[in-house]
């Protein structure tokens, strides 16, 4: 008897021990309560997307508590109220259709107002309805809405797929065979416009190695006469392959892709249609590269980059981009002859950008003069030049800030309004809208508050919408004018019941870099049970950039991936903006050029430690690191080159090989590629798999096998160099899954909190746990994952 209670107390003790070193199911559910597609439905009066409306005025859709309600503002008279009676229109629809609606349960989520504003259309269950405003009566309605009759502010360009229309909405040009067609929209008659294109050398075609589309790549002349386009010449360019996996005969892609070093790359020979003869004039100056002051990617505005036309067609203006990126050519073409004018050029010692996110240089032709943005002073801003001299006039804005976006130039009153960032001492990446003079006199800040803006404009431009918000504190959504005079408040968030459900802000810090010299920002999550006398593992995502970085965007959100949802696990989780990422100093940005596999890894081993000495629960004996793309590449770096640092690493998607990337992003940050004489070269060193040896902790390689962004053979390298060096590895691939994972992403999720909690926190996962997305039913659809 005693030997049976002493093995039934052994038993017992071994089961609380397996208990207390495993998570439940219940744990991650808890967990992914805490993912966007749990928390945003109970974020209210949180998003304002304007549809305007002639007179200045428009309608948006918020979100409430109870569902939603459609909102009508008057810019002109600064009012705001609903759009009309809900609970009547309700009642209306219900005895209409036999079906049960409330005013705030609506079915439908977008209207369109009449001309004179008196009624409203809407679709539901495929059926149009048209409702009363006046005296509240519904019918079913049978005319047909004006296409795009009411949209969002701002300053884009049209398009209908992958036709391009012209400004004056009569004309679309679209590729066909290779070569450019147009067609009337009215009568839809189409007319060959170039006859030569062929397979590799066609016109207008968008191919950048890591992105493209078959649609048309051009830019139509103001007043809808010309196209200025160019034929693309990728004959010669190497080849990228990916094989599909199925039963049965793979299916082979295959398409240009150029890599660092190569001899041929994709060129570009510009060119100017006269649409109504058809008539080619081609500029009179060699190829170009494919490149743009953005990157390679000379359609990333969705039409031509780095063209900017004058009024009546007859001048282009543009930027040659070298191949590595270091000399930009401001000149102009003569639309009716093809001769180019050399205006003038600017050379850099790394690399030159136009700006992030938008280009920031615009031809003036009715004064001669062109608005362009140099990192000259170390700082990104703007310059008055003129275009016939090719001279500087005087620097237009200047100090220790950016100008990230310039969005206006009112050439009347010699006025620009552009967004900058480094203006408000709480942290440099917040963002503000502001205008100045051409002189460089009268800076006005347009968005006072504290925190980051976004804006968005009236049709008219003479009204803006201010949303401005923090990580940590909610958006607040203002209407103003031009002088940044606030009209009306429009929304502000509510997280009250996102609070009551549990939600949990990060904590922004910043922390000094790893020199010493600068200060670095970043986002601290922390498990809403925080219990500050324990210690707990870090897991650092990464995003080195350079074109971005591991917080992205510096604006309030409900969820940030899963970094919260991890956190709730056990972990602290931290977000480090590290040196050499953009929206600072160009030195800040340049600070380790051209060795880009230092992926700001000493500042985040910097800024964990300096964390750990203001918080004690932080534990600094076992962190971990996880990345995707870039980020992958920079896990994988982090464990190979500090090994007794990090111990467990999710390395997804990695470009770990830049030589195996497309060539122009290394091109572009880490220089062209040169030969050593023992036959290394200048990216060797950079190469992940040079140091695979070094491994010591817990690595997992994740990777897409149809991958068209960085091929999968990227991680394979790693994993053949580890198999080498006798190295234990995990691996996951998705055979038919591209960058992203897409629909395996839930699945990647769960592992990647699997391989933490059993690696670095010491537990045991529950098995095969399965995220669920939810939906919001005041959206009747589901939440993006």
């Amino acid at each position: 008897m005693r030997k049976l209670l002493v093995a039934f107390i052994s038993c017992s003790f071994v089961l609380l021990a397996n208990a207390q070193d495993a998570l439940t199911v219940k744990d991650y559910e808890n967990a992914e309560s805490k993912m966007g597609y749990n928390t945003q439905k109970y974020v209210d009066r949180g998003n304002v997307s304007p549809n305007w409306i002639p007179g200045d005025k428009f309608w948006y859709r918020v979100l409430t508590p109870t569902g939603s309600e459609f909102v009508l503002v008057d810019a002109t008279k600064g009012t705001r109220a609903v759009a009309f009676d809900h609970e009547k229109l309700a009642a209306s629809l219900s005895s209409a259709t036999s079906k049960k609606y409330t005013g705030s349960m609506l079915p439908f989520q977008v209207i369109n107002f009449s001309a004179d504003g008196k009624s409203i259309t809407f679709r539901t269950d495929g059926k149009q309805w048209k409702y009363d405003l006046q005296n509240s009566s519904l019918a079913a309605d049978t005319t047909k809405l004006l296409e795009n009759a009411q949209r969002s502010g701002g300053f884009g360009r049209g398009s209908r797929g992958l036709e391009v229309l012209s400004p004056d909405r009569t004309k679309s040009v679209f590729i066909k065979d290779y070569n450019l067609w147009v067609k009337d929209i009215k009568t839809n008659e189409q007319k060959q416009l170039t006859t030569d294109g062929v397979k590799d050398f066609g016109y207008a075609t968008d191919n950048a190695g890591w992105t493209s589309s078959d649609g048309a790549i051009l830019r139509w002349s103001p007043d809808s006469k010309k196209i200025a386009t160019f034929r693309q010449d990728q004959r010669n360019v190497g080849d990228m392959y990916l094989a599909s996996t199925n039963v049965g005969h793979p299916t082979l892609r295959s398409w240009k892709y150029p890599l660092p070093g190569d001899k041929e790359i994709p060129m570009i020979h510009r060119l100017v249609i006269n649409v109504e003869d058809a008539k080619i004039i081609m500029f009179n100056i060699p190829p170009d590269p494919h490149r743009a002051s953005l990157s390679d990617d000379i359609s990333s505005s969705g039409t031509f980059d780095d063209i900017d036309w004058n009024p009546d067609g007859t001048e282009v203006a543009f930027l040659s981009t070298s191949r590595d990126h270091k000399q930009e050519k401001f000149r102009i073409a003569n639309a009716l002859t093809g001769e180019v004018r050399e205006v003038f050029e600017e050379v850099v010692p790394t690399q030159y950008e136009s700006g992030w996110g938008a280009i920031n240089w615009r031809y003036l032709p009715k004064t001669k003069e062109i608005i362009w943005f140099s990192e000259r002073d170390d700082w990104g801003h703007l310059y008055l030049y003129d275009a016939t001299t090719g001279k500087v006039k005087n620097q237009i804005t200047k100090g220790n800030w950016v100008v990230t976006r310039l969005i206006r130039v009112d050439e009347k009153n010699r006025l620009l309004y552009f967004m900058a960032s480094g203006t408000q001492p709480e942290n440099p990446y917040f963002s503000q809208f502001y205008k100045i003079g051409f002189d460089g006199k009268n800076l006005a800040l347009l968005t006072p508050g504290a925190g980051t803006h976004s804006v968005s404009f009236s049709p008219s431009e003479n009204y803006f919408i201010d949303t401005y918000s923090k990580p940590d504190v909610p958006s607040v959504t203002v209407l103003r004018d031009m002088n940044g005079k606030q009209i009306t408040e429009l929304e502000k968030t509510d997280v009250s019941r996102l609070k009551t459900a549990g939600w949990k802000p990060p904590t922004p810090f910043s922390v000094r870099s790893a020199n010493g010299k600068m200060d670095v920002y970043g986002l601290m999550f922390t498990p809403t049970n925080l219990d500050p006398n324990r210690k707990y593992p870090v897991v650092d995502y990464i995003y080195p950039g350079p074109q971005g970085g591991s917080v992205g965007g510096w604006g309030f959100s409900a969820a940030r991936g899963d970094h919260q949802a991890l956190a709730e696990l056990g972990f602290v989780v931290v977000l480090i903006e590290g040196t050499g990422n953009p929206n600072r100093s160009k030195s800040f940005h340049d600070a380790y050029w051209p060795d880009m596999s230092t992926n700001t890894l000493p500042d985040q081993i910097a800024g964990i430690r300096q964390l750990s000495q203001r918080y004690s629960y932080i534990d600094t004996t076992k962190v971990g690191i996880w990345g995707h793309s870039g980020g992958g590449f920079a896990t994988a770096a982090a464990m190979f080159r500090y090994p007794d640092f990090f111990k467990v690493g999710i390395s997804e998607s990695g470009n770990h090989d830049n030589r195996n990337y497309e060539d122009d992003w290394g091109e572009r940050y880490i220089g062209l590629l040169t030969k050593n004489p023992d036959g290394t070269d200048n990216y060797t060193a950079q190469a992940n798999q040079t140091y695979a040896k070094n491994l010591k902790g817990k690595l997992m390689l994740a990777h897409g096998m149809m991958d068209n962004n960085v091929p999968p053979y990227n991680t394979m390298l790693v994993v053949e160099a580890l198999t080498k060096a006798n190295k234990d590895y995990d691996l996951v691939v998705f055979p038919n899954a591209g960058h992203g994972f897409g629909a395996d992403s839930p699945y990647m999720m769960r592992r990647r909190w699997d391989y933490f909690v059993k690696n670095l926190l010491g537990k045991e996962p529950p098995p095969n746990y399965k995220p669920e997305t939810k939906t919001d039913p005041r959206n009747g659809g589901q939440l993006a994952f």
